[in-house]
């Protein structure tokens, strides 16, 4: 009956508070761990750390043993370190996962459960409640956590940043190359379309710039894209592609004769550089949010940079230049 209560009291006496899908029992008998997205354009400016600064107490109010505050932009640099990440959270026991996504307009705090790989969390709906501001949204899922007892014991008082995954290790187990495959003319290149389970998981759906959208507008964004796409390559790109809508397994696609994929990581290009085991550039550069291509070989999973750093801001410069620099 408590539980109930505190259900309808910010469904209903609470405005632009709102909650969906059901708490996870591991919650409040297991540890979380806390991946954060900030809009830097949000008001008022404060970094991803002090968002989850301020957060913290409440998800310890709601019960919750949050055991480590990491941004979400980082772990979703590219599948490989996701699962660097997932095995870390392995270690740790981990059973929960908490995505805090800060908008413009809004705050969002959904909770699932592990999923034990390099998915993080099922693509399934998450419980969630989402505020106007982080405060609200924090308020909220503190009243509702509480009217459930925790089995949660001895839980960190203040936000923690541990060192985990890659970043935790000197050797990256990545094999980035700075030059550009061969045989690109006798295998196709497999491009898989954004909005589709195709591209680096269901974290990626709690980033700031992508959450809360329809699939009608992903439908769209996706359709936008792949005409983008195909009128670059077919000035650019002499060989045959695949566009990819679905997540297939690497023997699935050598059995379509697709050797290689093409790969859009998005991040600080600092952060690239640097998973990329590359010198990374530093101050304003450094700083700037990038995208950058490179090709996968699925038979010896390397990954080819090309000849030269060629990220840009917007996707379309990016790609021509890679695709300009695949021809040195």
């Amino acid at each position: 009956m408590k539980y109930i209560s505190a259900l309808l009291f910010f469904l209903f006496l609470t405005p632009f508070a709102q909650g969906q899908g059901t708490m996870p029992p591991t919650f409040h008998e297991g540890k979380s761990i806390v991946l954060v997205s900030n809009d830097p354009g949000a008001r008022p400016a404060i970094t991803w750390q002090a968002l989850a600064d301020s957060i913290h107490p409440y998800l310890v109010r709601a019960g919750g043993d949050a055991m480590g505050y990491f941004e979400l932009e980082q772990v979703a640099l590219s599948t490989a370190l996701q699962a660097e990440y997932a095995k870390a959270f392995l270690q740790r026991q981990i059973q929960n996962v908490i995505l805090i996504t800060r908008q413009k307009e809004q705050v969002s705090i959904q909770v699932g459960k592990f999923s034990g790989d390099g998915k993080i969390i099922e693509n399934t709906p998450l419980f969630g409640i989402l505020g106007r501001d982080w405060e609200t949204a924090a308020q909220q899922f503190a009243a509702f956590g509480s009217a459930v007892p925790s089995r949660n014991l001895l839980v960190p008082d203040l936000a923690e940043f541990p060192a985990l995954g890659p970043q935790s290790t000197a050797a990256n187990t990545q094999k980035f190359i700075a030059r550009n495959p061969i045989n690109l003319d006798v295998f196709r290149l497999g491009i898989p379309l954004e909005g589709t389970s195709a591209i680096n998981g269901p974290i990626n759906s709690y980033r700031y710039g992508v959450f809360g959208k329809s699939p009608e507008m992903l439908l769209a964004e996706q359709s936008a894209q792949k005409g983008g796409l195909e009128e670059i390559f077919s000035t650019k790109y002499a060989h045959q592609v695949a566009w990819l809508t679905e997540a297939k397994t690497n023997q699935d696609l050598l059995k379509e004769q697709i050797q290689f994929v093409l790969v859009k990581v998005e991040g600080r290009q600092a952060d690239l550089m640097k998973s990329m085991g590359l010198e990374p550039k530093t101050g304003e550069e450094g700083a700037k949010t990038v995208v950058k291509y490179y090709i996968r070989f699925l038979v010896r999973e390397e990954l080819y940079l090309g000849p030269q750093w060629d990220a840009h801001p917007n996707w379309e410069v990016s790609l021509n230049q890679f695709l300009d620099n695949l021809k040195k």
